[in-house]
């Protein structure tokens, strides 16, 4: 028989007959390992221990200490085992799909009567019995027609429909756990008894259209948690509950910012105290821009169709964006124009006007430019996911000689914005050439070196993601870990020749020729909608001091205080603070529990004593002691935490 060579991590290799799997080279090395195996990782696949291997490859055996491996066969082992549940408990049930997703998966099911929150309690226990069985999980490969016969006898319409939608003849892969049969690639663990029973959580019911047509049929979604252990979903948990108390959309209520409404779905009805936040941002970013060498411009928001279609927008991007016909005067068809998804194709013409010279290069350009994209209503999410919002967009013109100094440029840029927001917990993500890809090898190369180098002269690491750049360019992504561990991809630079070619962007050379210039598509913040929402929840509505929309509430204990109240006000306005008085006829534990929950940073409650020693009383948010402090210093003290970072 044939042989394979298989290559181990540390680099011994070893022969095998050919077809062999990776359970029996897993035997072949000691009987703990063929127990503790749960998949395999061949030449960079993940590879169920049950498929042979038909070439020399390099081979990697996994055990549940492999926590990326062990937590996408055990969420994938359990979307099939809880559509198993499902369908053991009401037969009637028709299956879809059932994807890994982060932390979890879940699955779609077609169902006459709605699941309930009482269900799900049902559905954990019948998963909890079959993981018990231990049953074996096994894999079969079919050809086409004997897998659209079988689920059309046994009545899955959506399976057959999947497979007509999977692209050429090639055999099709089936599991079982136990005898329940699903149409899935893999892998999977190699009994139901592998999937840690205590550590998994059925947590919510959703709808969800087939396949994401909004013109099919309405399906239900059950979403699921799993970890490889019960102390890790534990701390899921406990996060999650976090979260909820840290929800923008809660704590925008109860601070007062914004609201939404369903005559504007998916727009922002900013409220007096979120936009002085919005506008407190903005203005920081414009003195950063500033610092930074940009030139900030403004253009129009509503753009005729054809530079949408010299630009390409309008072939790729058409249905995300919102469509304006116009009936001019006298014309004899309707001018169709868009509202702006985007702000580049309005910058290269902004670039465009006159002569540019090498000399002009680099032209750094930002714009808190308003854009509007479709977003499905499903999938907006307060002030997170929204339809228009306003980006703080740039655009950098150079040569390519420049991208590697401007990108690390922008790295020096970004952080310093993202440390004085309170974020130093973050990463950068570099994306690479995909199969289908414009320009040649040797200008990918140079771009993805000087992206790569920019990031080292900076001081940071980078992860790559072979293969995820754009079409045109390779690109960094920035991605913040907030104080609850989740992650928030804000930031990007992303490198582009491909619009200044579609919109004859040039500048002349030292050679008196013309050229293209490189664009480099940069956000720090990505849009102030979506980062207020991330600032919110990071600081739990506790927000910087200088950044807070209601700085100090001067609170009065007694009547006879009020025009200390309005005195202490004035003061502490003059030295730049954001202060208000509260003189209403109110206990002055009320005003204090009032004002907490507003997450009102300061304040300060006055009464006899402090209108004789000219004091306040001071009671910061989350704190439960207070102190008497006298006016000079207390003004002192917040007019230095009034003052934006930048300017300290």
């Amino acid at each position: 028989m044939a042989q394979v060579s298989l290559t181990f991590p540390d680099g011994n290799a070893r022969s095998y007959d050919a077809g062999v799997t990776p359970a029996e080279v897993a035997a072949s090395i000691s009987t703990s390992l063929a127990k503790k195996a749960i998949s395999a990782t061949v030449n960079g696949a993940h590879w169920d221990l049950q498929w042979p291997i038909a070439s020399d490859s390099a081979i990697a055996i996994h055990t549940m200490k492999d926590e990326a491996q062990a937590n996408e066969l055990i969420r994938h082992d359990l979307a099939h085992i809880m559509a198993r549940a499902v369908q053991e408990l009401w037969p009637d049930t028709k299956v879809t799909i059932g994807p890994v997703i982060e932390n979890g998966w879940y699955y779609d099911f077609d169902r006459a009567e709605p699941f309930t929150p009482e269900d799900l309690g049902a559905i954990e226990k019948k998963m909890k019995e079959i993981i018990n069985k231990r049953e074996p999980v096994r894999t079969e490969v079919w050809d086409r027609q004997r897998a659209v016969d079988f689920y059309t006898e046994n009545n899955e319409p959506y399976k057959v429909e999947l497979i007509d939608a999977i692209p050429g003849d090639e055999p099709l892969r089936m599991y079982w756990h136990g005898d329940w049969q699903d149409l899935c690639r893999g892998p999977h663990l190699q009994h139901t008894g592998q999937v840690p029973g205590d550590a998994f959580k059925l947590m919510s019911i959703a709808g969800a259209y087939w396949r994401g047509d909004s013109s099919r049929a309405m399906l239900q979604r059950i979403y699921g948690v799993a970890f490889t252990g019960k102390e890790k979903l534990k701390a899921h948990l406990t996060m999650l509950e976090e979260a909820a108390k840290r929800d923008h959309r809660k704590l925008g209520r109860e601070m007062n910012l914004f609201h939404m409404q369903e005559e504007a779905p998916g727009q922002v009805f900013w409220h007096p105290n979120g936009w002085r936040v919005y506008t407190t941002l903005q203005d920081y970013m414009r003195r950063q821009q500033d610092r930074g060498g940009y030139v900030e411009v403004n253009t129009p928001q509503v753009v005729d169709r054809k530079l949408w279609e010299a630009s390409g927008h309008w072939d790729k991007y058409q249905e995300n964006m919102f469509i304006v016909e116009v009936d001019e005067e006298h014309a004899r068809e309707k001018a169709i124009n868009a509202l702006k998804p985007m702000n580049c194709p309005c910058h290269v013409q902004v670039f465009n006007q006159g002569l540019k010279s090498y000399r002009d290069l680099p032209l750094r350009m930002a714009e808190f430019g308003s854009c509007a994209r479709y977003e499905p209503s499903g999938a907006l999410h307060g002030i997170m996911r929204v339809r228009g919002f306003t980006q703080d967009d740039g655009h950098i013109f150079c040569t390519e000689d420049q991208i590697e100094s401007e990108t690390a440029r922008f790295i020096a840029f970004l952080s310093k914005v993202y440390a004085d927001l309170g974020f130093h917990d973050w990463t950068i993500k570099l994306s690479t050439r995909p199969e289908q890809r414009i320009g040649s090898d040797e200008s990918w190369d140079f771009v993805e070196k000087a992206l790569g180098d920019a990031c080292k002269a900076a001081g940071y690491d980078f992860e790559l993601l072979e293969g995820e750049g754009a079409f045109y360019g390779p690109k960094l992504e920035f991605t913040l870990t907030d104080a609850i561990g989740r992650n928030w991809q804000c930031g990007t630079l992303q490198v582009d020749p491909n619009l200044p070619e579609r919109l004859d962007a040039t500048y002349v050379g030292q050679d008196g020729s013309k050229h293209r210039p490189y664009m480099l598509h940069r956000a720090t913040l990505g849009s102030f909608e979506r980062f207020i929402g991330i600032l919110i929840e990071e600081h739990a509505g506790k927000l910087p001091f200088w950044l807070a929309p209601r700085q100090v509430v001067v609170a009065s204990i007694t009547s006879e205080a009020d025009d200390y109240v309005n005195e202490v006000v004035e003061t502490l306005r003059a030295a730049g603070v954001r202060a208000e008085a509260d003189i209403r006829n109110e206990k002055i534990n009320y005003k204090v529990r009032e004002h907490s929950v507003g997450k009102v940073p300061v304040i300060l409650a006055v009464g006899h004593r402090e209108v004789e020693e000219r004091t306040v009383s001071v009671r910061r948010l989350g704190q439960k002691q207070t102190s008497v402090e006298s006016l000079a210093n207390v003004t002192e003290s917040l007019g230095r935490d009034a003052t934006p970072p930048d300017l300290l």
